[in-house]
């Protein structure tokens, strides 16, 4: 069975809530720790696609193992921006997909007409960061204790792509 990357659409939030359950299980990730409720996530991506956000899906076969949004920023002077969020589930790590999808949501935010796309990545996840730096973001900063996980502080990475 082989692994693709398509625009998501309504068939896949319901795989995709799960796939966010499972990474933001791992406490490694996301700044989540388990997934919102169903309807909350519907409703977060309905809402950025409604609003010709970039969305993502890797799929191996029909079923869903990671995505890559670029989610809007809030107030009108910052309508430029996006958020990028992306994870695969761990048996979809170390294929090819990470950049797959990242070159998807980067190429579709630059059609959209942002001009930065801007991240949070835990100091501790090189290979997200490495991944990041290859498609040329560049570091920012440092965000001390940006995430308390399980009673223990993670500094994070501020990076960002401007075209």
């Amino acid at each position: 069975m082989s692994h693709s990357v398509i625009p998501t659409s309504e068939e896949h939030f319901e795989g995709l809530h799960r796939a966010v359950d499972v990474v933001a299980r791992e406490h490694k990730y996301l700044a989540l720790i388990e997934a919102p409720p169903l309807e909350q996530s519907i409703a977060f991506y309905r809402d950025v696609l409604a609003n010709d956000f970039p969305h993502f899906v890797a799929l191996h076969g029909r079923a869903v193992v990671g995505w890559c949004d670029v989610a809007p920023v809030f107030g009108h002077s910052r309508a430029h921006i996006g958020v990028l969020g992306i994870a695969l589930l761990p048996e979809a790590r170390h294929k090819g997909l990470g950049a797959a999808l990242l070159q998807a949501a980067i190429d579709k935010s630059w059609t959209r007409g942002l001009t930065r796309i801007a991240l949070s990545v835990r100091t501790d996840n090189l290979n997200a960061k490495a991944l990041y730096e290859r498609f040329g973001f560049e570091l920012e900063g440092t965000y001390r204790r940006a995430n308390l996980i399980d009673g223990v502080y993670y500094d994070a990475h501020a990076m960002a792509l401007l075209r």
